[in-house]
């Protein structure tokens, strides 16, 4: 039974605010051009809205008193997803890429890799340049460290370091953002 009654306030929490689910008594209204009619009692609202065959919609519940509108809800609602979805695709979202390497790597291995983490950097992202370690090489973790910060030095123009190369485990590790 409370299962049921959970599944019905979410619904009911999903659904628009619009005409009947207005929950004030007072509101300012602005009419389909655009225009503020000024504050209407809810009832007053929804007959100009039914009158023009339109529906009342909850803009601003923050204001006092909040803003309602007469728009087409379907329409409305289709302009609000099209917004969402331009707002979408104008984001970008920064991941973390990862170029892996050994303390011991040769001259061309190396610009191969610097390569890698400059065109991820270009792409806005961000490069975890991580050095790993075979059994008793952790001794040579000085190695490790000059030459990741010879990488950041041959990054600079692009990135900035984030963090420090550091010892993770069996791993050396230094993280670059790009330069905005």
């Amino acid at each position: 039974m409370l299962e049921k009654n959970k599944n019905f306030k979410k619904k009911n929490q999903d659904l628009p605010i619009i005409n009947e689910r207005i929950p004030f008594s007072e509101i300012r209204l602005i009419d389909v051009e655009g225009n503020q009619i000024g504050i209407l009692s809810l009832d007053e609202a929804l007959k100009s809205a039914q009158s023009e065959g339109l529906d009342l919609v909850l803009i601003s519940n923050k204001s006092n008193p909040p803003v309602c509108r007469i728009v087409d809800y379907g329409k409305y609602k289709f302009n609000q997803e099209k917004k969402a979805k331009e707002a979408k695709k104008k984001q970008h979202n920064s991941h973390l890429k990862e170029v892996k390497m050994r303390y011991k790597i040769e001259t061309h291995d190396y610009k191969v890799r610097l390569n890698q983490a400059l065109r991820f950097l270009q792409a806005s992202d961000k490069v975890k340049a991580t050095i790993t370690f075979r059994g008793r090489e952790i001794q040579h973790s000085n190695l490790a460290i000059e030459l990741l910060h010879k990488m950041a030095k041959d990054l600079e123009d692009v990135s900035d370091i984030q963090q420090e190369p550091s010892r993770d485990g069996k791993n050396m590790v230094m993280i670059l953002t790009p330069k905005r």
